[in-house]
């Protein structure tokens, strides 16, 4: 049973592990024993990341890249093979919203516009998932192991106010990813997602704090249908990160969204 959750053996790609949420995800991989490849555009963050995870004692690379460019992804691909070993695990923790596209009283939702709709779903649907799952899958296919997972989001589920193109691409990405769990079921791929509830990260500390630091109506009111009455910390997503990427803990595991959100999807009245 101690071996369920060791991951010495495989080599994780973490896209968006320079922000806060994909870098505890990665970090948490690597204690598990995963080699990590951290993939992104912020060449200083990254290497911060890797550094951080080297002086912890495990293995890290960074990649430079960019998860709307395939021929990037394929580029960073080859790389890793190359130099840390062929790709096991995916986590796809790239995205965010764009705080240009929130509806607000002096922005309406008639006001968004096509190019915004598109700018956000290049981002969490395209870059956040599509994208680096057509790369790497195929491959994890062909050797007939791999775990991909998802970071999908509460308001894919009950879709929140305000952020309206958000909600909508990361319902695309349960729907991307219920598609190639059934696709890749028997090819030795299990395709999952992980939906955090509320973790303060830079995305989304404007609407949830004040300037003076103070919470915001908006904060008052999650944590209000938040079961466990505060939010999240990124290293509480871990322990389901580690379970779905375990090819022995989650061997029969596929197709799920493991929520890890205090309770917040299961409150109503």
């Amino acid at each position: 049973m101690s071996n369920l959750f060791d991951l010495s053996d495989e080599v994780a790609v973490v896209i968006g592990a320079t922000g806060v949420l994909g870098g505890a995800l990665a970090e948490g991989l690597a204690a598990a024993g995963a080699a990590i490849a951290i993939l992104g555009r912020n060449r200083e963050r990254g290497e911060a990341r890797v550094n951080k995870i080297i002086e912890a004692g495990g293995k890290a690379r960074f990649f430079s890249t960019d998860a709307i460019d395939r021929s990037s992804l394929a580029a960073a691909h080859q790389a890793i093979a190359a130099e840390l070993g062929a790709p096991s695990i995916l986590v796809n923790a790239a995205g965010g919203n764009d705080p240009k596209v929130t509806v607000t009283p002096e922005r309406s939702f008639e006001s968004i516009t096509a190019e915004d709709w598109r700018a956000n779903f290049d981002l969490n649907l395209v870059g956040g998932a599509l994208l680096p799952c057509q790369e790497f899958g195929p491959a994890m296919c062909t050797r007939g192991k791999g775990s991909i997972i998802n970071i999908a989001s509460v308001s894919a589920h009950l879709p929140l106010s305000r952020v309206v193109t958000y909600s909508a691409s990361k319902a695309a990405v349960l729907s991307l990813t219920q598609f190639l769990s059934r696709e890749w079921a028997t090819k030795g791929v299990r395709v999952n997602s992980l939906t955090p509830g509320f973790f303060p990260a830079e995305q989304n500390r404007k609407l949830l704090f004040n300037e003076d630091g103070s919470p915001t109506a908006r904060t008052n009111a999650i944590l209000g249908h938040t079961p466990m009455g505060r939010f999240g910390d990124s290293s509480e997503l871990i322990g389901a990160a580690v379970f779905l990427a375990s090819a022995r803990a989650a061997s029969f595991v596929t197709g799920i969204d493991l929520r890890v959100d205090g309770g917040f999807l299961s409150q109503t009245i």
